[in-house]
């Protein structure tokens, strides 16, 4: 079964953004930039349409939506929103996290962002506070950094004899630091160790992993970044070849042969952009539209991977889940 539930907060009073573009095409047009792939994203990007169709835009009949994939590369990002800003769009919807919402905030003062963010966006200095984001920003906050104790503390409670658990990190995710430090309090609060290690090309997985093997990690939690989204088959299998229990950020892992997940829902976020995106269209500023943050995250767990690796789930984790895969 699945439970999600996000806090959707309406803005303040509806004021018409003026789309000097809009009113000289036919239909407005929607900037979609994402770090991933279209091919991984495709589910995200079925859920930002549902988005759409619920403030009334559906694509190809009163609106349209020019597409960017950085297919995991954040060196492209600018590039890539500086095309979307020269054609121009109405506005421009951002996927992926942090990398994403930084390169629409360097290419544009006036044409509308909608994004979403692993971090707080205020100490980002994306918006100036969740209820009232001000200029030309808004969306959703996952509250990444918030849940990292908890993830910890299932991934332990699912491998309690593991004395060091280990964190597999993008070097180049902003605030990756703030990710390993809360990491860091979770795992001395359990009186474990935490061993970290960094993936942020292609060639640098099979290291890692080797490395988490080699020093006989217990488990390894993989920390979160579109990165290793776009690259889930691979990590997946390197886990399951060393036989390191994993825990993962996105729900897709665990459905995708992973031990367990816990996070937010990614779809709700992307749908989420989806209706925020229609409301600016509509005519309301985003600067009137409140950051939306999560108040449910999914726990997902792999029975069948469990049992490849030996595990027994307890009674109590399973109880929590939302999802267990057979």
């Amino acid at each position: 079964m699945k439970r999600r539930e996000f806090i959707t907060l309406l803005g303040g009073a509806v004021t018409a953004w003026p789309f000097a573009t809009a009113a000289q095409q036919s239909m407005p047009v929607i900037g979609f930039l994402d770090t991933g792939s279209e091919a991984v994203n495709a589910k995200y990007v079925a859920a930002f349409r549902d988005g759409l169709r619920q403030s009334g835009f559906v694509e190809g009949e009163n609106v349209s939506i020019e597409y960017r994939w950085a297919n995991g590369d954040y060196s492209r990002l600018p590039a890539l929103t500086a095309e979307l800003v020269r054609i121009p769009v109405a506005v421009l919807a951002t996927g992926g996290g942090e990398p994403t919402a930084r390169a629409a905030r360097a290419a544009t003062a006036s044409i509308p962002i909608v994004f979403d963010s692993g971090t707080s966006p205020v100490e980002l200095g994306l918006v100036a506070s969740l209820s009232h984001p001000g200029a030309n920003m808004t969306g959703v906050n996952q509250m990444v950094e918030e849940v990292v104790a908890k993830q910890i503390g299932l991934l332990h409670d699912l491998v309690p004899e593991a004395r060091v658990i280990g964190m597999l990190v993008d070097s180049n995710l902003p605030r990756m630091e703030r990710l390993v430090s809360n990491a860091q309090a979770a795992v001395r609060t359990l009186g474990c160790g935490l061993r970290v290690v960094s993936a942020s090309t292609d060639g640098d997985f099979d290291g890692a992993f080797g490395t988490l093997a080699q020093e006989r990690i217990g488990a390894v939690f993989v920390g979160p970044t579109p990165f290793f989204a776009s690259r889930r088959a691979r990590i997946i299998a390197l886990a399951a070849n060393h036989k390191i229990p994993a825990l993962y950020v996105r729900r897709e892992f665990a459905s995708d042969g992973g031990l367990i997940s816990y996070g937010t829902s990614l779809p709700n976020t992307y749908r989420q952009i989806g209706i925020y995106v229609g409301r600016i269209l509509k005519g309301e500023k985003p600067a009137e539209l409140p950051i939306v943050q999560p108040t449910k995250f999914d726990l997902a767990i792999n029975l069948k991977t469990a049992k490849a690796l030996d595990l027994t789930v307890p009674s109590a984790l399973l109880a929590l889940a939302d999802e267990v895969i057979e």
